[in-house]
């Protein structure tokens, strides 16, 4: 995994490189030296409070920001009087915002009783002027704001922020490249994500991602391999490869390669067992990705796939460029090949102008596909996207009475598809002692629904045979056989 002497090797007494990542090694270590003299002068280790919103791409980005703080001398902690706290914030939806003012509203009482304090805002919610305009205005205690292109240079902010004592504000409209070999920490020993792609070109009607991603950029598979091979070495058995449209991977590349062919490269690495993907696209999910994964023998059984809506009209004013056809033609094509494969999807209800007519269109294709599980959401404006501005805004009671038939519905479809599976003998990855009971323990299928077990600690982070014995809708209990 990553070298840390790498760091410790450089030499600070000069100016900072200006190429990457030697730059950020530079200004981790001058961060250390500053954090070894504020340990001896508190008389405690430093602490750090990470607070990480939104998707899988945003975990990803906060396990580089841990990281370089750890190495810099801080220690994680759940709490935030911490000395360092940090925002890694999500803007998919407008309620997340409401709920970082929140908090910052909060934090207000702890810097006054803290003035050394650091707080740190990051993440999409940066990438708006009018976000960053608020907290300046509003939060002026806020330290250090910087986006998502930019998430590397932590080290250099925070050493900006120390020599000038004022906030530093550091946000890019577009990336200017994808910096490697930086330092990462895991939640988890035995999985990991992996960036194989950054930003988004789709422009959905509804999404603000984007705008604050920016447009897609693909990382040389070269690079991925490595990584990949590396977290296998160190004992990752499951890695989950991330992009917002895994699907383009490849398009901005000067090699020709596209993600089906990636998929077989990284199924060749020794030790990995498992392999997992987020998200699909289905406008451009290919006969290639299929083949590859009926024949893969570490790709799960498992295939996110998000509809949005089943209306063919809702679909063209959403900007998703498939038509319902489209969608279930796919959605064949994927079942021929793969007849145990589980799919999940999204769905949004009550976008601009949908009819009843609409609604149930979306009904006919859950009933049709029988989604194991669905992340249904009620449509909600997102300032800055052009369904914000579309006329035909659906009223909110009908939209809530669509919400609940949909659920009803959803529910009804997910607990016939897990007591049919009861009785069968699965391998299941086991993640960690459960939150509620400390004698069973919670793993995943490679379908990716849950399962919780009696067990011990000793089986964590190991694929075990499992029993499932009942079911309970979302989910199954079962008992280890192997």
């Amino acid at each position: 995994m990553f070298d840390y002497t790498w760091i410790d090797r450089m030499d600070i007494t000069g100016e900072a490189p200006a190429e990457e990542p030697a730059r950020q090694y530079y200004f981790m270590k001058k961060c250390k030296v500053w954090a070894a003299e504020e340990e001896k002068r508190i008389g405690r280790k430093l602490t750090l409070s990470m607070q990480t919103m939104g998707c899988q791409m945003n975990a990803r980005d906060s396990e580089k920001l841990e990281a370089i703080l750890t190495y810099i001398g801080y220690e994680a902690v759940d709490d935030v009087t911490a000395d360092f706290i940090l925002y890694n914030t999500c803007t998919v939806r407008e309620n997340a915002n409401l709920k970082v003012y929140g908090r910052l509203g909060y934090m207000k009482n702890q810097k006054k009783k803290n003035p050394r304090m650091k707080i740190a805002m990051c993440g999409c919610m940066m990438q708006e002027p009018s976000v960053v305009e608020k907290i300046k205005k509003s939060y002026p205690f806020v330290d250090m704001i910087f986006g998502t292109h930019n998430v590397y240079k932590l080290a250099e902010i925070l050493y900006t922020h120390l020599v000038s004592e004022r906030m530093v504000l550091d946000v890019w409209q577009e990336a200017e490249g994808i910096v490697e070999d930086l330092p990462s920490v895991r939640k988890y020993p035995f999985k990991a994500g992996v960036n194989i792609m950054y930003g988004c070109n789709n422009f959905c009607s509804y999404c603000i991602v984007p705008y604050v991603r920016g447009r897609e950029r693909s990382r040389r598979p070269e690079e991925i391999l490595s990584e990949v091979r590396a977290l296998a070495a160190d004992g990752v058995k499951e890695i989950m490869l991330l992009g917002q449209n895994v699907n383009s991977y490849g398009n901005t590349l000067e090699v020709n390669v596209n993600f089906a062919q990636l998929l077989r490269e990284v199924e060749k690495t020794d030790g990995l067992e498992r392999i997992r993907f987020m998200t699909s696209h289905p406008k451009d999910l290919s006969d290639e990705l299929i083949d590859v994964m009926a024949e893969s023998k570490k790709i799960c059984s498992h295939l996110h796939l998000p509809l949005q809506s089943g209306s063919t009209k809702i679909l063209e004013k959403m900007n998703r460029r498939y038509t319902k056809e489209d969608y279930l033609n796919l959605v064949g094509r994927i079942q021929k090949r793969l007849p145990d494969i589980s799919l999940t999807t999204d769905l949004i209800v009550g976008f601009p102008g949908e009819t009843e007519e609409d609604f149930l269109e979306t009904l006919d294709v859950v009933r049709q596909v029988r989604y194991d599980s669905v992340y249904s959401f009620i449509y909600s404006k997102r300032t800055g996207t052009p369904a914000a501005a579309m006329e035909d805004q659906v009223p909110d009671d009908v939209t809530k009475e669509r919400f609940q038939r949909l659920l009803q519905t959803i529910q009804s479809i997910s607990k016939e598809i897990t007591d049919g599976k009861v009785g069968q003998e699965v391998d299941v990855l086991m993640e960690e002692v459960n939150d509620h009971d400390a004698s069973m323990i919670t793993g995943r299928l490679s379908s990716n629904a849950v399962v919780h077990c009696k067990g011990t600690t000793s089986c964590v982070g190991k694929i075990c045979r499992v029993r499932l014995t009942q079911s309970r809708g979302f989910y199954f209990m079962g008992e280890i056989i192997g």
